[in-house]
């Protein structure tokens, strides 16, 4: 059985195609990419169709990320076959929990930083959009900072879902 997570951010250019390229290659590391599922959305439908932000490409090809994008936004119907929603920032968590059609659904929804214990309260992930390419190196490595404890729950459940 497939394992199934999508990563939510707001115009599905930037934070969110990051994380799932550096979670989508720690997957394949980690032997899992035939059980985990890996893609992301938005919560708005501003960039639907564009590719992901030149930057953000920039940044994941630097560090030996690929990525093939394009933009969507996320369907509360999606609800129903995901296992795991990934906000990127406290906002999206409350947008994506609002959209859930049961309280079941809004559990499925978790802040990515909520698993990296050296973030402790400050679990957003800051926009890089408009600001600088430090920014997106920022977001870069948040993102990687929480992909290990995220790979271990994921873990977890696949090997729980396979017993």
């Amino acid at each position: 059985m497939t394992y199934r997570v999508c990563f939510v951010c707001t115009g599905n250019i930037c934070r969110s195609p990051i994380a799932e390229s550096v979670f989508r290659a720690r997957v394949a590391e980690a032997g899992l990419d035939g059980l985990v599922e890996v893609d992301s959305a938005g919560t708005g439908g501003w960039h639907e169709g564009d590719g992901a932000d030149p930057r953000a490409v920039t940044v994941l090809r630097e560090n030996g990320y690929g990525t093939v994008h394009t933009a969507r936004q996320f369907d509360p119907s999606w609800f129903a076959r995901l296992d795991l929603v990934i906000a990127l920032d406290s906002g999206h968590l409350r947008a994506l929990r609002r959209l859930a059609p049961t309280d079941r659904d809004a559990a499925k929804v978790r802040l990515l930083r909520s698993y990296d214990p050296a973030a402790a309260d400050d679990l957003d992930v800051p926009d890089p959009y408009y600001g600088d390419d430090d920014g997106f190196d920022a977001c870069l490595a948040m993102v990687e900072a929480a992909i290990d404890g995220l790979l271990a729950a994921v873990r977890e459940r696949v090997e729980g879902k396979a017993a």
